[in-house]
């Protein structure tokens, strides 16, 4: 019988949705997790079980500065970081004219910039210790667009297109990355880390307003938070690292159906598409 040897794991946004429950099954199966959390008392339960395998970091990832200053800090304290898990952020919802520029801004500087900051400041560490695994929380809306969610489809097609790029970047430092795209789960997430546009009377009975639903009371959604997290912990063990994990049927049933879509508006365009070019 093989020995498991523990890894370190760092994770933004470890106080509520799949960050927590990321967190609470690594500690509980003797990994250590150094966790970032923007609310000071959010975690005790977690500092207080788990002692010095929970190093706690206070980070708001819209301050894109402390972003490297918490990072440096734990690999510094640590000495080694095997994931990164960059999970922090949360879903801004709305026709895009119902949303204000502050609403836009802090939407794009949280899910993107903040993701985008997390890795750059990471990589440096990764490179010297001989390699590692980047993992991205993503969404099935980074692959698969509705109406009413254009702000938080520009932040997660924006990391899928930085982190699919990344990830041949650093490929031959031995640093895999990870994209996840969960559907719906009854998480924090689905709960309270929704934000919506002040809605206008001139969208009411079209595509965009299916979001205020979720001002009326609990959705019902498919995904388990715990299921979930156990398959992206499972996949820091698989080599090649995974680019993408879909998971939920329906988070795979929306994106199939978008990327078959995007092919038949595609391929239908070859010969004009040839036709452009110089001598055509």
């Amino acid at each position: 019988m093989t020995t498991r040897t523990p890894r370190t794991w760092f994770i933004t946004g470890v106080n509520s949705g799949f960050g927590r429950e990321l967190a609470q099954q690594l500690l509980a199966r003797g990994d250590r997790v150094a966790g970032t959390v923007r609310r000071e008392g959010s975690v005790d339960d977690l500092r207080a079980g788990y002692g010095d395998r929970f190093w706690l970091g206070h980070l708001d990832v819209t301050d894109l500065p402390q972003i490297r200053e918490v990072v440096d800090a734990a690999f510094a304290d640590l000495g080694r970081v095997d994931v990164v898990v960059i999970n922090a952020g949360y879903g801004l919802f709305g026709a895009a004219e119902e949303l204000t520029d502050e609403q836009v801004r802090h939407q794009i500087t949280t899910n993107l910039l903040g993701s985008i900051q997390t890795a750059r400041a990471a990589l440096p560490h990764l490179r010297a210790q001989g390699g590692g695994r980047i993992v991205q929380l993503s969404s099935v809306a980074g692959l698969a667009a509705h109406a009413g969610a254009s702000l938080y489809h520009a932040s997660k097609w924006g990391v899928e297109g930085f982190m699919e790029a990344l990830a041949q970047e650093v490929a031959p430092f031995g640093i895999g990355v990870t994209l996840v795209e969960p559907g719906g789960a009854t998480t924090a997430f689905a709960r309270g880390s929704l934000r919506l546009g002040e809605p206008l009377p001139a969208y009411d009975g079209t595509p965009a307003a299916f979001v205020r639903q979720f001002t009326e009371g609990p959705v019902p959604l498919p995904g388990d938070p715990a299921k979930v997290a156990a398959r992206i912990i499972g996949s820091a063990d698989e080599q090649p690292a995974p680019l993408r994990l879909v998971l939920g049927s329906d988070s795979y049933d929306a994106v199939t159906a978008a990327l078959r879509e995007r092919l038949a508006q595609v391929e239908p365009q070859k010969a004009a598409a040839a036709r452009t070019g110089a001598g055509r």
